[in-house]
């Protein structure tokens, strides 16, 4: 199977566009990766084939501030730009990016079947839940269920608004008004972060994270006989700032920390602060870094959170906007994480030993991680999207 992988440059959702297309060809297929030119080289060292998707610089015509026009008349312009590509490259199936929505729309331009790639949780509204994005866990009782119908209702205005940029950007590019959807979708997260709803679609499929170290440098743990601590600041534009920095600077062994303590600060940016002999700073795999890590402070951000469940690690989380509060939220109710908002030293100190000396928040990362196993294959999943389109 020739299959078109479309995801935009954020690494949460090229890195699991390039982890998907690794477990294609590990099956035997044939992935092309289309993203941002950021990352076309990381993923051809990695054997995969990628070339640039087109449209991804903002123009004097598009409007950022309104995310419905952001996602889907942009959508709608790069599915006309990169139809001619994605026609030579002649795919059997594609797979858009749940935000870059423009691989869904190319694939009803050229007839050709398509399935959407999650990099998180499912976020669709659901009759059963309060609006996704609030942090709140579903309503209870008479109260809990009156204020969970009170909020969708006060965002039904927004979802219909979005529904309706979606339907004028589709006929702008001649589709019909009405969206099909996808034939399946690919969830790409734990079972664990996941919530009941009543109405869970049924091409919606839960795969588990994918994940994809974009190095290959291993960074060096301090010597010491104390906890590591584990920092990764979030990737995402809208993650909260300065935690690096902060953490470097109150995060102390034999102050704050016990003597022997040890600080990893794992960023793409490379070490650019002033570092102290207790700490490391850089890019490195943070896969290796999880098998060190006795607790990780974290943006709350998907693929690192889903990345240290699996590792069996607990969390501080510091979320910053987009979806960072509802993850952080939903692993503070699973048990594996304390969440500090906003971030304050003593706010980050005081966390940071709480989830060190009580077990049960370990306890509880190891179970989430446990859940893996629960998962579908993603490249089976496509395999049977496609056998049943033809």
């Amino acid at each position: 199977m020739h299959v078109a992988v479309v995801a935009g440059p954020d690494p949460g959702h090229a890195f699991p566009a390039i982890a998907l297309c690794l477990r294609f060809l590990a099956a035997g297929d044939h992935p092309t990766l289309l993203t941002g030119r950021k990352w076309l080289e990381t993923a051809r060292s990695a054997g995969v084939d990628a070339v640039e998707l087109a449209g991804l610089d903002a123009t004097d015509s598009d409007d950022d501030t309104d995310a419905g026009a952001k996602i889907h008349r942009r959508a709608a312009t790069m599915a006309a730009l990169n139809e001619p590509l994605l026609r030579d490259l002649a795919p059997d199936l594609i797979v858009s990016d749940v935000i870059t929505a423009c691989g869904g729309m190319a694939a009803e331009l050229i007839g050709l079947p398509w399935v959407e790639l999650s990099p998180h949780p499912l976020y669709r509204p659901s009759r059963g839940l309060p609006p996704i994005g609030s942090g709140l866990a579903p309503g209870t009782g008479v109260r809990g269920r009156l204020r969970d119908a009170v909020m969708r209702r006060l965002s039904a205005r927004s979802v219909r608004q979005g529904q309706e940029q979606r339907s004028t950007a589709r006929v702008g590019i001649g589709l019909p008004t009405r969206d099909p959807g996808p034939a399946r979708r690919l969830i790409a997260t734990l079972p664990a972060l996941e919530v009941d709803r009543p109405d869970w679609p049924a091409e919606a499929v839960v795969v588990g994270p994918l994940h994809f170290e974009p190095t290959d440098a291993v960074l060096d743990v301090p010597a010491g006989d104390g906890p590591v601590v584990l920092v990764a600041p979030s990737t995402a534009t809208t993650g909260t700032e300065g935690l690096a920095e902060l953490a470097l600077r109150t995060l102390v062994p034999g102050r704050t920390l016990p003597v022997g303590a040890r600080v990893v600060v794992s960023r793409l940016g490379g070490a650019d602060v002033e570092v102290p002999p207790w700490a490391a700073v850089g890019l490195g795999r943070q896969d290796e870094l999880l098998r060190h890590a006795d607790l990780v402070v974290c943006g709350g951000g998907h693929g690192m959170v889903a990345k240290t469940l699996l590792a069996g690690v607990p969390m501080v989380v510091v979320p910053g906007g987009g979806d960072q509060w509802e993850i952080a939220n939903r692993v503070v109710r699973q048990g594996s994480a304390e969440l500090i908002r906003p971030l304050r030293e003593e706010a980050l100190v005081a966390a940071v030993r709480d989830v060190l000396a009580d077990p049960r928040y370990r306890d509880a990362a190891r179970r989430a991680g446990a859940d893996a196993h629960a998962v579908d294959d993603p490249v089976r999943v496509c395999h049977d999207a496609l056998g049943s389109a033809r």
